[in-house]
C-alpha cells in the first residue's frame, strides 16, 4: 500500500506486521434544534438568505438584489 492508505484517507504505518491506521479527529457537531430565526445578509454584490428547515439544517440561497426583490412582490402576493 505504500505511505497512504487510499480507501480511508489515513496515514498507515508498519510495526511488527500490523498494519496501525491513524484516525483523524472530527469536527464538534452542533445540535440540530434551535437552528435560530430566517437570516438575510448582503455578501459582496449578491443578497444571501438562510432559511431553518424543520429537522434541522437550513436552506441557503443567494440572489440578486432584482431577484431578492421579486422574492419579496411575490411573498407579498402569496400572503395576501
Amino acid at each position: 500500500m505504500g505511505e497512504n492508505d487510499r480507501a480511508t484517507g489515513g496515514s498507515v504505518g508498519v510495526s511488527t506486521g500490523k498494519i496501525i491506521r491513524r484516525e483523524h479527529a472530527m469536527a464538534a457537531m452542533k445540535p440540530r434544534t434551535g437552528d435560530g430565526p430566517l437570516e438575510v445578509t448582503k455578501e459582496g454584490r449578491g443578497i444571501v438568505m438562510r432559511v431553518p428547515l424543520e429537522g434541522g439544517g437550513r436552506l441557503v440561497v443567494e440572489m440578486s438584489a432584482e431577484e431578492a426583490s421579486n422574492l419579496g412582490d411575490a411573498l407579498k402576493g402569496a400572503a395576501g
